[in-house]
């Protein structure tokens, strides 16, 4: 198992231009990273070979590997036209993940308003999700890329949508970003969940999360679930999701690769990233597998 961070837990530092994506770098390995997770939110790498270079140098220099590269991508689109173009687009986004030597790429793959994600519309949607990210691994498979799903944006984050698009994909090399935080986002127990999906993931986030219900609004810094509770981001193991027993399923499974942390809190960021990757070592290290 490989800890390290998720360059979106420094999210609030690279906005606001206090750290570049180099200084992330830089700043998760001097604070025991042994991996960084790109996710270019605030700058990109679109054309930008010399970035590329550079992160790729400064990841050499520094220590660590670069375990995954995560885009954002929708393919439910009102023309054929836009739906073309944004699986272009992601192929090209592969090109770039080959370029930093990653053999992981997560990518989105539909999103809608909150009022227009029930099932009925995940079943009309998914022949032209599944398509777009066979073509997509496909593409990927020449690099020996394995790309991913995450269960993420209200749409495809139920742990039973995102089984059935890795299981109607049907690709080898297509597998799940498992982010053990992100189903709380549903009303699904991450507990429950990551016992369903460990199986299929390539890939792990994870995360915690303050919760409280709908009529107890606890004020700014909250976003709401897809039933309208209440959710704020925590740092690992200090929030309301039992880190503890998802630590042991991952232990107790056949994973045993990058372990991505991700802080979405309100405290200062590097303080909350740091704390978060620090607590999930330590819980790594404290709890004991089946057997041991």
């Amino acid at each position: 198992m490989k800890f390290g961070l998720s360059s979106y837990s420094l999210q609030e530092a690279l906005r606001s231009g206090e750290m570049t994506i180099l200084d992330v770098i830089r700043w998760a390995a001097d604070h025991g990273s042994e991996h960084i997770e790109i996710v270019p939110l605030d700058f990109s790498l679109n054309g930008n070979e010399a970035l590329i270079k550079q992160i790729c140098r400064t990841c050499e220099d520094s220590g660590i590997e670069i375990s995954n590269y995560a885009i954002g991508a929708n393919f439910v689109k009102e023309s054929e036209d836009s739906y073309e173009a944004e699986i272009d687009r992601v192929l090209q986004e592969v090109d770039i993940a080959n370029q930093l030597g990653v053999k992981l790429m997560r990518h989105d793959v539909a999103s809608r308003p909150l009022n227009e994600t029930s099932i009925q519309h995940f079943e009309q949607d998914l022949p032209a999700i599944t398509a777009a990210c066979q073509r997509i691994a496909d593409h990927a498979k020449k690099y020996g890329i394995t790309t991913s799903v995450e269960n993420h944006g209200y749409y495809i984050q139920a742990s039973d949508r995102v089984l059935r698009l890795v299981d109607d994909v049907n690709r080898a090399n297509f597998k799940t970003t498992l982010d053990v935080g992100n189903f709380l986002c549903v009303e699904e127990d991450p507990v429950s969940a990551v016992k369903k999906t460990i199986q299929y993931a390539s890939m792990i986030h994870i995360k915690d999360f303050y919760y409280r219900p709908a009529v107890q609004n606890p004020g700014e810094g909250w976003f709401k679930t897809a039933s309208a509770n209440y959710l704020r981001g925590a740092i690992a193991g200090n929030g309301d999701i039992d880190i503890r027993e998802i630590i042991k399923i991952i232990k107790n499974s056949a994973y045993d690769g990058f372990i991505s942390v991700e802080f979405e809190g309100i405290e200062e960021c590097k303080k909350g990233a740091r704390i978060s990757l620090e607590n999930v070592k330590r819980i790594f290290s404290d709890v004991k597998a089946k057997g041991a």
